[in-house]
C-alpha cells in the first residue's frame, strides 16, 4: 500500500522562488489534496527556429580531482559546439559538477570539511580545467545551485502528481561508489586485491556493494518498457555508436524494475530532501540528470520551451553511464512530458597501461600537468585524434610526443614554414596570380588537378564526419589533406624553378601554381581546424594572412579566400616563428 507523498497539512516550501511565476503561469505548491491535479499528459515542446544548438557533458563528481578522461569528454563536447558556431549557428555548451550523494558526503567527512566548502573547492578545480582547456562553457551548473534544487523539486512534484512515484520497502545490493542498486544477478563474490578481503562487488564495475534494506520512494520505471522500446525502434541512431544501442535494447527487453529514487536522510544527509518528507533525500542520479534541463530553463512556459536549447542536440557521456542516460533519463523525460535529446554520444574510455583511468584507483593522468607540458592545442589535438568512441584508447606520453612531432611539428608546422617563410617566392603574388589564371598547360597537369580536387571536397567531407559525431574521423580527414599537400609540394618542387639570391621572378606557373594550391590547403585546413585547436588555428590563419571575416565554414570552399598571403604577424626566424616549435622536453 502506498502512502501519500505530500501529507495533508504539511508545510511545503514554495517552488521556483527565483523564477518569474507570471511567465511560467504556474501557482505555488500546495499539498496534493488541496489543489487541482495536473493533467496526466502534456504536449511536447515545439521547436522554434531560434533554438540554439545545445550540447552537454555529464556533470562530474567533486569527490576527487579530474583526470585526462574528464578532459577528453569536455574537449569532445567543445569541438561539437565550436563546429556549429563555425557553421554560423548559435551554440551553447553545458557542463558542471555533481555535488550530492554518499560519495561526496563521505569524501567531505574524510577531508574534515563542511560538505558545501568541499564542493566549492571541487567545482573550482573543474571550472579551472575547462578554462585551461579552452572549453567555451556557457553554462557551468552545480547541483547545489538554488535554481537546480527548485527544478528538481518541481520535477519530483510533476512525477508525483502524475502517479509515477510511490513508497515501498526496497532491498538490494547498493554500491556507494557507483551510487546505484544492483540486482542479485549483477553482483558476485570476489577477493579484493589490495586487502585480501572477501567482498561482494558489481560485475560491471568491480566496486564493492553492500546489502541494504530500507523504505523509500520508487519511480514506476517498469511502465516505460514498451514506450522505450518503441522509441529505440523509431530512432535507431539515437545512441552513438550503434553497437551500444543493441545493449540498451536488450537490457530493456529483458524487463525493467521500478527504480528506488530516494535514500533515508539518516544515511544520506547531503542532498535535496524529498518535498514534504524531510526523512528522505532524493537519489543522486535523479538529482543529477535534471541538470540538463535546469540550465535550459526548466520549468518553462510552452512558448519558451526551446529558447534555452532543449531538447539537447547531443549529450556526450562516457560508456559507463549509458544505463542512466539511455534508460532512466528518457523514461523520466517521458513521464515529465519533456522531449528527449536528439542524440547521445557514448564515448569509450582512456586507459593507462590498458586499465581504465579512475580517481578511486589512483591511476589517472593529471590533465593540468599534461596541458602544461605539451600545450593546450597539442593536447586537444591528441585527444580528439586518438580518442576512442567505440574502442578504448591507451594514453602514453610517447604517443603524444610522436603525434606532436610527426603530425603537428613536421606535417602542419613544416608545411606552413616551408610555404610562408621561404624567400624564393611571394605567397601573396602567387595567390593573386593563380586566382586570375585561365587555362594553361601547367594547370591541366594531373598532379595539380588531384591537389585541387581534394581541396574542393574537403570541407563537406569533414562536415559529414561531424554530422555522424565522428570527431576523430573529421580531424584525421583534415590531416590527410595536409599530409597529401606536403607530398604534393615535394613532388612539384617549386624551389627548383627559382634561383637563390635573385629577386622574386615574374609570374611562373611552375612556382606560383604549387604555392597557391599548397597555401590554399593551409587556409582551408586552418579554417576547419578552429574547433579542434582554437589558438594554433588562429595563428596559422594569421601567418598566411587570412582576414578575420573570412574564417567561417562557407569560406572553407576552394578559391573563396579572396586575396590573402601577406602575414599579419612577424614570421621570425628559426623556432621563434614556428607554428609548432620543438618541445622543450621529450623524455
Amino acid at each position: 500500500m502506498t502512502t501519500p507523498i505530500f501529507p495533508h497539512g504539511s508545510q511545503i516550501r514554495p517552488f521556483i522562488l527565483a523564477l518569474n511565476r507570471k511567465a511560467l503561469r504556474v501557482p505555488l505548491w500546495t499539498c496534493s489534496s488541496c489543489r487541482q491535479r495536473l493533467p496526466r499528459t502534456r504536449n511536447y515542446a515545439t521547436q522554434h527556429s531560434s533554438k540554439p544548438y545545445y550540447v552537454t557533458t555529464p556533470i562530474f563528481y567533486v569527490n576527487a580531482d579530474p583526470h585526462v578522461g574528464h578532459l577528453y569528454t569536455i574537449v569532445l563536447t567543445d569541438i561539437l559546439k565550436r563546429w556549429q558556431q563555425l557553421r554560423g549557428r548559435e551554440a551553447i555548451i553545458c557542463t558542471g559538477t555533481d555535488e550530492h550523494g554518499l560519495k561526496v558526503q563521505q569524501a567531505a567527512r574524510k577531508a574534515r570539511e563542511p560538505a558545501l566548502v568541499f564542493c566549492q573547492k571541487g567545482a573550482a578545480v573543474f571550472k579551472a580545467l575547462a578554462a585551461r582547456a579552452q572549453v567555451s562553457t556557457d553554462h557551468f551548473i552545480r547541483t547545489t545551485d538554488a535554481k537546480h534544487r527548485d527544478a528538481v523539486e518541481y520535477a519530483w512534484f510533476i512525477l508525483q502528481e502524475r502517479g509515477y512515484i510511490y513508497t515501498a520497502k526496497h532491498e538490494g545490493w547498493y554500491c556507494v561508489s557507483d551510487e546505484t542498486f544492483y540486482p542479485e544477478g549483477s553482483v558476485h563474490l570476489i577477493i579484493e586485491p589490495q586487502t585480501g578481503r572477501k567482498i561482494m562487488a558489481s560485475i560491471e564495475t568491480g566496486k564493492e556493494v553492500q546489502w541494504t534494506s530500507e523504505e523509500n520512494y520508487h519511480f514506476r520505471l517498469s511502465e516505460f518498457k514498451d514506450k522505450l522500446l518503441q522509441f529505440y525502434e523509431q530512432n535507431p541512431e539515437w545512441i552513438v555508436p550503434k553497437s551500444r544501442m543493441k545493449n540498451v535494447v536488450d537490457a530493456v527487453s529483458s524487463g525493467l524494475e521500478d527504480l528506488s529514487i530516494s535514500r533515508p536522510s539518516s544515511r544520506l544527509k547531503w542532498g535535496i530532501r524529498v518535498p514534504g518528507d524531510e526523512s528522505q533525500t532524493i537519489y543522486v542520479w535523479i538529482d543529477a540528470l535534471v541538470n540538463y534541463i535546469t540550465e535550459a530553463g526548466y520549468p518553462w512556459s510552452p512558448e519558451a520551451a526551446s529558447a534555452g536549447g532543449w531538447p539537447a542536440d547531443c549529450q556526450v557521456i562516457g560508456k559507463d553511464i549509458i544505463r542512466f542516460h539511455c534508460i532512466y533519463w528518457p523514461a523520466i523525460l517521458m513521464a515529465l512530458g519533456v522531449p528527449l535529446p536528439s542524440r547521445v554520444l557514448t564515448h569509450a574510455h582512456w586507459t593507462l597501461g590498458h586499465k581504465k583511468m579512475a580517481k578511486s584507483d589512483g591511476n589517472g593522468v593529471n590533465p593540468f600537468f599534461a596541458i602544461e607540458r605539451f600545450g593546450v592545442d597539442a593536447m586537444r589535438f591528441y585527444l580528439a585524434h586518438d580518442g576512442g568512441i567505440e574502442h578504448d584508447a591507451d594514453y602514453s606520453n610517447f604517443y603524444i610526443i610522436d603525434r606532436y612531432k610527426h603530425s603537428l611539428q613536421n606535417a602542419l608546422g613544416g608545411l606552413t614554414s616551408r610555404i610562408c617563410r621561404a624567400k624564393r617566392w611571394n605567397v601573396r603574388n602567387s595567390v593573386e596570380w593563380s586566382q586570375q589564371l585561365k587555362d594553361t598547360e601547367a594547370r591541366d597537369q594531373q598532379i595539380h588537378i588531384d591537389q585541387r580536387k581534394q581541396l574542393e571536397h574537403l570541407a563537406q567531407e569533414v562536415n559529414d564526419y561531424i554530422n555522424q559525431f565522428d570527431v576523430s574521423g573529421a580531424l584525421q580527414r583534415i590531416m590527410k589533406a595536409i599530409y597529401a599537400t606536403n607530398k604534393y609540394v615535394q613532388d612539384t618542387e617549386p624551389w627548383a624553378h627559382t634561383v637563390p639570391g635573385e629577386d622574386v621572378p615574374l609570374p611562373n606557373p611552375q612556382v606560383d601554381l604549387p604555392i597557391f594550391l599548397a597555401v590554399e590547403a593551409l587556409r582551408i585546413g586552418g579554417i576547419l581546424l578552429q574547433p579542434f585547436m582554437p589558438d594554433k588555428a588562429r595563428l596559422l590563419l594569421d601567418m598566411i594572412g587570412v582576414d578575420e571575416d573570412k574564417r567561417s565554414f562557407d569560406d572553407a570552399e576552394f578559391g573563396a579566400g579572396g586575396l590573402y598571403g601577406t602575414s599579419k604577424i612577424n614570421l621570425g626566424k628559426g623556432q621563434d616563428g614556428s607554428l609548432f616549435p620543438a618541445l622543450t622536453s621529450e623524455e
